[in-house]
């Protein structure tokens, strides 16, 4: 039985590696480890297709120790001891490097028994996963690992494997055709940067060729890019991340893309609810219509469904980032529930007691209490209990309508 093509052109060296640049250029840290030849425990984070098993098994090659692999989503406990027990043989008297693919399937108790033979250098661990570690791998295991973050690869760095990869699928199935022009480029960019995917899809392409290989065929095996996308995922909260902090930031195309990437993925609530947090967050009293408007937009869109919802969608990013900005709600009800939590103002004044029952006078509640709009609409008195009497907990920033406000208030009160 034959192998993939992606795994007959796996590269054995780091030459022939594509993408990574920020790891495996010159000088950059990961080829300085690997060339220095003391490889210390490594977790490899990235999504699938990008090049951590290739660069873990060029590493393996460059080692004298005896190389191991098993896969989170398959080992057992007793594949792990079988693995531990081979430390005291004479093949494994130089170490064993364990490279451990998708670590993050394995439970808490497997992650720990890995903890005493990572300590003593008897195991050297490079581990993988699509997830990340820092929410899904124990936390000693982290402490005794360096962590390198692998990243999708660009278009340009794809179509250098996807050439490579039409080369050896014609030596290998002994085929000769030609290729239409654009073909390469077409796989490279609806890969989403996982090269893997690419070279199944050259696979695929030679295997169904003739003579002549058409752009129109290519359409039909890469019919779209997949959408990186997991709701259970730590992409699914940087995709809202980079969405909420495109429209703070005021930048409308940004995050329309990043609209477009969650309605592709069919994630049409957690757009919404982005979408009414940022215009309560983010704009807040610099313009406190956009609240309902936005609102509005979201109600239209959860009652229309995709694909129309994207029209009212859209216009509610585009005037969210247009608008201006004020995050003085935010920070005034935090600074309250700071308080809160520390335990201060217990103790509410008596005056503002509630004094609409039998007994209330008897006990002091509601006394000497004065009503605002018995003198002009307000009227100065405590209202905080008294050990934070003189909190401020909101600022006026500088925008016209909380101007406008702070402008009416001290005319209001005389100041």
């Amino acid at each position: 039985m034959s192998s993939p093509l992606a795994d007959a052109l796996r590269p054995d060296k780091l030459s022939d590696v594509v993408g990574q640049h920020h790891l495996i250029d010159e000088g950059a840290p990961l080829r300085r480890i690997i060339e220095g030849g003391n490889i210390p425990n490594l977790i490899f984070y990235g999504p699938s297709g990008v090049g951590k098993t290739t660069i873990a098994k060029i590493i393996a090659s460059k080692t004298g120790r005896l190389l191991r692999k098993l896969n989170g989503t398959t080992c057992s406990t007793a594949d792990l001891r079988e693995i531990f027990s081979e430390t005291d043989t004479l093949s494994g008297r130089n170490g064993i490097l364990l490279y451990l693919d998708e670590i993050q399937y394995l439970n808490k108790k497997q992650q720990q028994t890995l903890l005493q033979y990572i300590e003593d250098g008897s195991i050297t661990l490079i581990a993988s996963t699509t997830e990340n570690p820092y929410f899904y791998i124990y936390s000693a295991i982290l402490s005794r690992c360096t962590v390198f973050e692998f990243k999708p690869l660009d278009t340009s760095d794809v179509l250098k494997a996807v050439n490579r990869a039409f080369i050896k699928a014609k030596e290998i199935y002994k085929k000769d055709f030609s290729i239409d022009e654009g073909v390469s480029l077409l796989i490279s960019q609806r890969c989403a940067g996982d090269v893997r995917r690419a070279l199944n899809m050259v696979e695929v392409l030679t295997l169904s060729a003739d003579e002549h290989l058409t752009l129109k065929l290519a359409q039909s095996v890469a019919v779209s890019a997949p959408v990186r996308y997991d709701k259970d995922a730590d992409e699914h909260y940087d995709i809202l991340s980079a969405f909420q902090k495109s429209m703070r930031g005021s930048d409308e195309n940004a995050a329309l893309f990043y609209l477009a990437r969650l309605l592709e993925a069919g994630d049409l609530i957690s757009a919404c609810r982005r979408l009414m947090v940022t215009a309560c967050e983010d704009v807040g009293l610099a313009y406190p219509s956009i609240i309902p408007i936005v609102k509005s937009a979201c109600d239209m869109a959860l009652q229309l469904g995709l694909p129309e919802a994207r029209i009212p969608l859209a216009d509610a990013v585009i005037l969210i980032c247009t608008s201006p900005k004020s995050n003085s709600g935010i920070e005034a009800i935090d600074s309250a529930i700071a308080d809160i939590r520390a335990g201060r103002g217990q103790s509410i004044p008596s005056h503002l007691m509630d004094g609409h029952y039998e007994g209330a006078k008897k006990l002091g509640h509601s006394i000497g209490y004065l009503y605002p709009h018995a003198y002009n609409g307000w009227i100065e008195q405590q209202y905080l209990p008294d050990d934070i009497k003189d909190r401020v907990y909101y600022q006026f920033k500088n925008n016209k309508m909380e101007q406008a406000a702070l402008s009416y208030r001290r005319l209001q009160r005389g100041k």
